[in-house]
Order: structure tokens, then sequence, then C-alpha cells
């Protein structure tokens, strides 16, 4: 399979509520190298997608994983999981993903753009991230205890706020960006996503990149 290095834009972007359009703009022209140093390679890695569910606000939705002994059990997460042979593309895997993760419906989404698939090298997937307005917000919660151990609607400006900044250390000595928001500690795939997306919308602030929070093994 040969994976998408660009973004693309799936709806005009002059439809899309004015907040939105910067992050519009930037997904239909980034380029994979803008977001990691981890480039998919022509047959490599499992498919999955991840929703980028973005409401009024603005603010984002993110899932914490339950624990145990997977790769990724634990993290705060995007909802999203991997694309199954019933579904369509990867739009449609990371809606189907979402309403049995959170139980947000496919009729309250608007997909409007898709980043560049992703590697993960650690797990070995490639992920295409769909970038989607929630038109309207209300309160979700985990469907499945055993796979999302809770859900947040995090406001961007939490995000933002140069105090919730950090730079995290993996084990491995991997650095990335990160964020302290709604008791979770965000890292690797998913903070990486954020730290763009704010950046290219002109919503990050000034931060210190030196605040090293160190993983445990």
């Amino acid at each position: 399979m040969t994976w998408r290095s660009t973004g693309e834009l799936l709806v005009p972007a002059d439809s899309l509520p004015t907040w939105v359009q910067p992050v519009a703009q930037f997904a239909s022209s980034t380029h994979v190298s803008q977001l990691t140093r981890f480039v998919p390679t022509t047959g490599a890695g499992r498919h999955a997608a991840v929703l980028i569910l973005l409401g009024e606000g603005p603010e984002v939705v993110l899932v914490q994983r339950a624990g145990g002994d997977a790769l990724h059990s634990g993290q705060p997460a995007f909802p999203g999981g991997v694309v199954e042979l019933s579904d369509t593309d990867s739009v449609d895997a990371a809606l189907r993903e979402t309403y049995e993760e959170i139980g947000v419906a496919q009729d309250e989404v608007t997909p409007f753009a898709l980043l560049p698939d992703l590697l993960i090298p650690v797990s070995d997937f490639v992920v295409s991230p769909v970038l989607a307005l929630w038109r309207a917000p209300h309160e979700v919660s985990a469907t499945d205890l055993n796979e999302i151990s809770s859900v947040h609607r995090i406001p961007i400006r939490d995000l933002a706020a140069a105090g919730n900044r950090c730079s995290v250390r993996h084990p491995s000595g991997f650095v990335s960006p990160g964020f302290e928001v709604s008791s979770m500690l965000v890292w690797g795939f998913t903070a990486g996503i954020l730290n763009g997306l704010l950046r290219e919308a002109g919503w990050e602030e000034p931060w210190d990149s030196e605040r090293v929070i160190t993983l445990s093994g």
C-alpha cells in the first residue's frame, strides 16, 4: 500500500466555521515531515485511523486507553482503531471507531480534512488522522471501560497554555512535545499532532521546551 505523504481537504475551507478554517488550510497542504520524523514506507505497517474531533470553543476530544499489557494501554489518545475490511476507507473507520468507543454518532460529525499518514514505529501502525467538526458537542463517556477508561473534552486554551506544556522523554531517549491536561500527561503520537495543529493554526503560546518530564521505564 502507498501511504499519503500530504494532507487532503475533504470540504471547501470556506464552508467551515471561521475558527476552524486555519486548521483546514494547514491540513490541506501539510507534509508528513511537519508532524513527525517517522515517514511510512510502501508496504509498512498495519492501517489504523483516528478522529481528531474539534468542537466549538474550540475544544478537542481525547480518550484515555484502559490499562493492560498492550503497547498503548493507559495512554491518552484520539478515538480510533484498526481499519477493518468492512470499512470503506480511513474516514469510515475513524467514524465507526469513535461511535463504538464514545458514542458520538456519524451524523453529528463533519469530516473536513485528512492529515498525512503517520507511522508509529513501536507498534508498526500507520495511522490516518481524520480531522472532523463536531457540530453540537455534548457530554460523552466511554462505552466499554475495558477499552477506554475515560473521555475528555479539552479546551484548546488549556492545551495552548504555557504552564501545561512540556517535553516528554521516553526511556528509549525519544523526546516529544507534551501536555499536562485533565490529569493526563499527553505525549508521543497524539501530542505531536496536537503540537502541530496548535502551531499552524496560530493557537500556540510560547512555552518552555526545556521543562522535561521523563517517563518511567
